[in-house]
């Protein structure tokens, strides 16, 4: 059964949001017409206002309603370390676990060949500028610990090498108040080869 053309419009247009279905989008758009009209208005104003006035730091490259985000803008954190992140999303979890007074830099992504995702795309050159204005002595490389991730990892740290900076990569391994028996393979090889001396 199909609704009218305004309906199934508004459907299909919550389909693009990750993990939204056709029957959630369903739904959703049934819900807001329903019993939620002025929750939907305040959601276009909102969608609206955000894709007009957000846009990327001109250093960093993370979401910010101003040319340089507070990150970037804030003289309490540290020049010479930047940390090297796939998404936006990315930024906050690292900001919300506390404990990282560096910089960052948001690659927008990955490389990816079959993608069209290659070294322009995911802005190396304009990291490397980054790295030399700041005189980076570490860049920590906090990519997904996916194939394409640690591809980019690996490709970012022998660019970095020339320059004299020190490419370390994020721990992977067993998460804390996890049990081994739960842990899959690939990060168990991952924490062996990352253990320390205690």
């Amino acid at each position: 059964m199909s609704f009218s053309p305004l309906i199934d419009r508004l459907v299909d247009a919550l389909r693009v949001l990750p993990g939204v279905g056709p029957k959630s989008a369903q739904r959703m758009a049934l819900y807001l017409l329903e019993r939620e009209r002025e929750g939907g208005a305040n959601i276009v104003n909102a969608l609206q206002k955000a894709l007009d006035e957000v846009g990327h730091c001109e250093n960093c490259r993370t979401l910010s309603e101003s040319t340089q985000c507070e990150i970037c803008a804030s003289p309490s954190r540290v020049d010479d370390q930047i940390c090297v992140v796939e998404m936006p999303v990315d930024v906050l979890a690292i900001e919300s676990a506390g404990g990282y007074r560096g910089k960052y830099f948001v690659l927008l992504g990955h490389l990816s060949p079959i993608d069209g995702m290659g070294p322009t795309e995911i802005g190396v050159e304009q990291l490397l500028q980054q790295v030399k204005l700041r005189k980076v002595k570490e860049a920590i490389l906090a990519t997904n610990p996916t194939v394409e991730g640690e591809a980019t990892a690996h490709y970012l740290a022998e660019q970095l090498k020339p320059l004299g900076v020190k490419a370390t990569r994020i721990a992977h391994g067993v998460p804390l108040g996890g049990e081994l028996e739960y842990v899959d393979g690939g990060t168990l090889t991952h924490a062996f080869a990352g253990r320390r001396e205690l």
